[in-house]
């Protein structure tokens, strides 16, 4: 039996392991896969708008803040993005950037008659003009609150 052994080793030893399939030494391996280099592409505004919606809906003013300023720097003319701005700077306390939102979101209405029909943002922006002109009687910069 160890003769056996003896003489199986010897044999694979002979052959220098040739029955392995081990690549040859001169084929090339692929290359590595490249890092990904390219930059971040945001998605389109409408679909930032989308996500800081949920992200408004969940409380999250950070989060929505966010995709709202991602949407208005994708598109400056998507007025969704504005009126989250709006939106998000009034429950986070920022008045003046809040009525700047919301006059850009008017202004960028389509028409006279649509504007008449945005009563919430209205009422808001009446709302925010009352406020900041009773503050800024006390603060010389409650309109900017910054």
């Amino acid at each position: 039996m160890r003769c056996l052994l003896t003489t199986s080793l010897v044999a694979i030893l002979g052959l220098g392991w040739t029955g392995l399939a081990l690549p040859p030494q001169d084929e090339k391996l692929p290359p590595p896969a490249p890092e990904e280099t390219e930059p971040y592409k945001p998605p389109p505004a409408g679909k930032s708008v989308e996500i800081g919606n949920f992200y408004l809906k969940k409380k999250d003013y950070p989060g929505a803040l966010s995709r709202y300023q991602e949407a208005v720097k994708t598109d400056p003319y998507y007025l969704g993005g504005y009126l989250g701005l709006g939106k998000v700077y009034e429950k986070l306390a920022f008045k003046g950037k809040a009525l700047k939102a919301y006059r850009k979101y008017l202004d960028l209405l389509p028409s006279a008659k649509d504007a008449l029909e945005a009563k919430d943002v209205q009422k808001a922006v009446a709302r925010l003009e009352k406020g900041i002109a009773s503050k800024g009687k006390s603060s010389p910069n409650a309109a900017t609150h910054r």
